[in-house]
């Protein structure tokens, strides 16, 4: 392999699909990811077990870091408590960010009113340890966008995971001190939309990931994804601004590694 050196801002190496089907094969998976150039990963959380686990992946792994959050899709169980173990979690040294947070109106296991609350909810514990956050964002533009600014989000910063908006979306985020992050769906067919902004985005607020084991890039499409394949992300977006993947690769990795304030 080439020497690139690329940073996976965000897979979900705590998710159960890495432990049933074949035992825990998630050294296998880190190995196979930095034998494909991948030195670095981030790991959020989106549930109680999920943040536990990330914590213990990285805490076993060099080169493995944490977001530790309550996805908006999964806040009907939570109490003060919950939210005291995160405030207590996000000051570990391991965890560089509150994530993954945010909004999802596409399915409806919580109401947008309680997704809104917990959202500024966790945004406030990130402002306080001067935390930056990873924002889930599904069919919510124009909320997430609203609550970011009456939070004045754009102190703390963070990542717009898996960027699906238009560009005129991304100049309103760009704006509020927020990195553009691009997964699998860049690689698509029919991934016109985030084609056209990952070719637009200043270099310098540009970051790749998976959202492993979700959105698997092309050629490996139907399969389920994986740290190694961010590969194939940084290769498309290299291609759609003409230049190598070894120049994508260290411009994300510094950008992504500015943001967490990682050396």
């Amino acid at each position: 392999m080439s020497e690139i050196n690329l940073f996976d801002t965000h897979s979900h190496l705590n998710s159960p699909k890495f432990r049933e089907e074949n035992g825990d094969e998630v050294a296998q998976l880190i190995a196979d990811a930095r034998a494909n150039g991948v030195q670095r990963i981030v790991i959020p959380g989106y549930d109680y077990e999920s943040n536990l686990r990330s914590l213990e992946i990285a805490g076993q792994h060099e080169g493995i870091y944490c977001a530790v959050g309550y996805h908006p899709c999964d806040l009907n169980d939570l109490n003060d408590d919950h939210y005291q173990k995160l405030y207590e979690w996000a000051k570990l040294d391991q965890v560089v960010a509150i994530g993954e947070i945010g909004l999802d109106y596409y399915w409806d296991t919580t109401t947008p009113e309680l997704q809104q609350q917990m959202f500024r909810k966790q945004i406030a514990i990130a402002k306080e340890l001067h935390l930056p956050i990873v924002i889930h964002d599904r069919e919510a533009h124009g909320d997430i966008l609203k609550l970011l600014k009456e939070e004045d989000a754009a102190k703390i910063g963070g990542i717009m995971h898996c960027f699906s908006g238009s560009w005129e979306m991304a100049q309103e985020c760009l704006k509020l001190n927020f990195y553009i992050s691009f997964g699998g769906p860049v690689t698509y067919k029919n991934g016109k939309r985030p084609q056209e902004v990952a070719a637009q985005v200043p270099f310098e607020r540009l970051l790749v990931e998976t959202d492993a084991p979700y959105l698997t890039p092309e050629p490996h499409r139907g399969k389920r994804n994986q740290p190694a394949y961010v590969r194939h992300v940084a290769e498309k977006i290299a291609a759609l601004r003409e230049i190598s993947l070894e120049e994508l690769a260290a411009q994300t990795t510094k950008n992504a590694c500015e943001l967490f304030r990682l050396t």
